[in-house]
């Protein structure tokens, strides 16, 4: 499971995990602050929503920004799904060279480089497919495509981010994709995360009924005028009981129920979309406990997402001990009851679970107390 490390296992931070592989007990002295994935909750949350999409006659398409790793991607692939969502080329780029075949770039790009470098990926992976939103987006595309490349049209439902704001602009970008030999235009994309975190299934399944309607309405536009929509690709965490009842989509794209994170935890509640493990933490040091009311750990700005919830200790002598940011190398978390020595270990929820990820080059993968192995993630940082 060690394959790929390449240059990053004789990093000073990576050798010392690598070397603790398989011993017992070895979970607690993986050097700190680390991103540690528990495989039972991992896999078990894998096997769910892979269940889900296949009894909801649903394709599966996880979402590799919230992991940015190959290997993560292949246990999805290998539980059923049909590849993976990247959001940016240079993602798919780093996870087509780690070996993915199928994979979906779910934001549009503009200017002739780009579209060269997703001509490229057409070219030599077996399933690969690419949104548009432009008829100029189509038209740069077209001219760098040697070789048939699989296009879809993304539908603004309510977001405001990117796609197309209704049937006409649609059918403008489907008629630039027919102008192009080597296009193929399969379907299209509508992606609401906007709804993805807002309390309340009710809520939820309201605002996801309006945006699936507009995406309805460009597809039923467009195959009147002749175009033929076979997939039709969208949905998250937070919306797929919405997603699955409303028919609409064909095609759906979680990424964070394979990890979860406090946004979600306290989003969905006891909703079925929340069912899942919390998986994912990050595990820190205690470095000083000379305060009488707090002590300090080694994971603050650095180690951890800002931009969501604050995290909170998995830990359970720490539990609903508040965490707060220190500094950059700095968290704060108060005193649970009894004493705390300096190098006790305490275990963290995100707030936030895809930036969190992107701040780790390596993710130590657990099984109970065991180190089981260290993997890479090749494409954190990949913005471009």
């Amino acid at each position: 499971m060690t394959s790929g490390l390449g240059a990053l296992a004789d990093r000073p931070h990576v050798a010392p995990a690598l070397a603790l592989i398989g011993r017992p007990g070895s979970r607690h002295a993986i050097p700190t602050p680390a991103a540690v994935l528990d495989l039972d909750a991992f896999e078990a949350n894998v096997a769910r929503m892979a269940e889900r999409a296949r009894v909801a006659g649903l394709a599966l398409r996880p979402h590799a920004k919230s992991h940015k790793c190959s290997w993560i991607a292949r246990r999805q692939i290998e539980a059923g799904a049909a590849g993976v969502c990247c959001a940016k080329l240079a993602e798919a780029e780093t996870l087509a060279g780690a070996g993915i075949e199928a994979i979906l770039v779910t934001s549009p790009v503009a200017g002739e480089g780009p579209a060269r470098r997703a001509a490229a990926l057409a070219a030599r992976l077996a399933d690969f497919r690419m949104v548009l939103d432009h008829p100029d987006g189509a038209a740069e595309l077209g001219a760098a495509a040697q070789s048939p490349v699989q296009v879809l049209i993304d539908v603004d439902v309510g977001l405001g981010r990117t796609g197309v704001s209704g049937p006409g602009q649609a059918l403008a970008v489907a008629r630039a994709v027919a102008d192009q030999p080597n296009l193929r235009l399969i379907g299209l994309q509508g992606y609401g995360g906007h709804w993805q975190h807002m309390p309340g299934a009710g809520a939820r399944a309201m605002a996801v009924a309006e945006g699936m309607a507009r995406l309805s309405a460009v597809r039923a536009s467009l195959e009147e005028a002749g175009f033929e929509i076979a997939v039709v690709t969208g949905g998250g965490t937070g919306t797929f009981a919405t997603d699955a009842a409303l028919g609409v989509l064909t095609e759906v794209q979680p990424g964070s129920y394979a990890f979860m994170d406090r946004e979600y935890r306290e989003a969905l509640g006891d909703d079925p979309d929340g069912a899942f493990a919390q998986s994912l933490s990050v595990a820190a040091t205690v470095i000083s406990a000379n305060h009488p009311k707090w002590v300090t750990v080694d994971a603050g700005l650095k180690a951890l997402a800002t931009d969501g919830p604050l995290p909170y200790p998995l830990t359970p002598k720490f539990a609903g001990c508040d965490f707060r940011f220190f500094g950059d190398e700095h968290g704060l978390l108060m005193r649970p009851d009894g004493p705390v020595t300096r190098g006790e270990r305490v275990e963290l929820a995100p707030g936030h679970i895809d930036p969190t990820m992107d701040r780790y080059d390596i993710l130590h993968l657990v099984r109970g107390d065991v180190l089981e192995a260290v993997v890479p993630l090749e494409a954190r940082g990949a913005s471009q």
